[in-house]
């Protein structure tokens, strides 16, 4: 692999780490908050209903994760299984495309339920 994508890869994976660390915080918070305040599962699909802040947090979530997941699988699978090249490459943009997918449907379902 070149220096050049093993430090693009390794900036862009730093980057949205912070973004999940964020992100998480929020999710964190706002299930705390939904508990405390008894609030039932009707509730809480009521709140998400066509609410673009909700659909718009819960996207850059979900993008930040299928970037950020199939870097370190990646690293971790070169490191441990001495697996590299285009097939790795290959399996993980698969990956990346499969939690993308999976995140924005689950997402967008609950923006619309």
């Amino acid at each position: 692999m070149s220096q050049t994508l093993s430090t693009r890869l390794f900036l862009t994976q730093r980057l949205t780490a912070v973004i999940l660390a964020f992100a998480v915080l929020v999710h964190l918070y706002v299930i705390i908050q939904a508990e405390r305040a008894g609030l039932t599962a009707g509730a809480i699909l009521a709140r998400t209903h066509h609410n673009s802040v909700f659909l718009a947090f819960y996207a850059c979530f979900v993008i930040a994760a299928s970037v950020h997941a199939p870097i370190g699988l990646r690293n971790v699978l070169t490191e441990w299984a001495g697996l590299k090249g285009r097939p790795l490459d290959v399996a993980m943009a698969l990956l990346a495309l499969l939690l993308l997918v999976l995140g924005l449907t689950a997402a967008y379902a609950v923006y619309a339920a």
